[in-house]
């Protein structure tokens, strides 16, 4: 690492670690994994490679950042915002919608994805994932589900996740029109989120 050269570069200061981390998170929704490279993104950033390295010692180390900064800030987004949702069955239809206009978070997952034979990517994968299942797992015994159904539901749904991201990169398309895609996650939530059960009399 070159200490003496990073004290002189003039902008140093002006970017932080999050920046880079932020940075190679868009590069990695515009052109994947693979792109995400010192040198374009300090001129992304308006820097020097100097800049770099005041915070980083390699390019890996960066990519390690930005997918922890991706896999908190999901977190963040995702589930954070549930907690007040006291209903499970709100609350399940509450994190299909946030996930369902989640863009920017599923085309970075889309192009995890392509990567999971990266090592620094597929335990990030690893943890998201478990996470999830455990979230929908629990989500769904909250709702009144076996335990063994409700492991089986939490697989469904987020099988459903992972096979619509993979079908629209095989398929090469974007998005589906809005009217559409509002119709198919209503049907999801409507086929996989458990009906409240009637009450039996004692």
């Amino acid at each position: 690492m070159t200490g003496l050269a990073t004290r002189q570069e003039p902008r140093t200061g002006r970017l932080s670690a999050e920046d880079w981390a932020q940075a190679a998170l868009d590069m990695i929704a515009e052109q994947g994994v693979a792109a995400v490279a010192v040198e374009p993104l300090a001129r992304r950033l308006g820097v020097t490679k100097g800049s770099f390295y005041w915070h980083f010692p390699s390019r890996d180390a960066l990519l390690q950042a930005a997918l922890e900064r991706w896999e908190s800030v999901e977190q963040e987004t995702v589930f954070g915002t549930l907690e007040a949702v006291a209903d499970p069955r709100e609350r399940l239809r509450a994190l299909f919608r946030v996930v369902a206009h989640e863009v920017k978070s599923h085309v970075i997952y889309s192009e995890l994805l392509k990567a999971l034979d990266h090592p620094t990517v597929q335990p990030v994968i690893d943890r998201v994932s478990q996470r999830r299942l455990d979230y929908l797992t629990a989500s769904f015994r909250q709702a009144g589900m076996p335990r063994a159904d409700a492991q089986h539901r939490a697989r469904l749904a987020y099988a459903a996740y992972v096979g619509f991201l993979q079908l629209n990169l095989q398929l090469q398309q974007s998005k589906l029109p809005h009217d559409e895609f509002e119709a198919y996650v209503e049907h999801v939530m409507s086929t996989l989120i458990p009906p409240i059960q009637p009450a039996t009399a004692a």
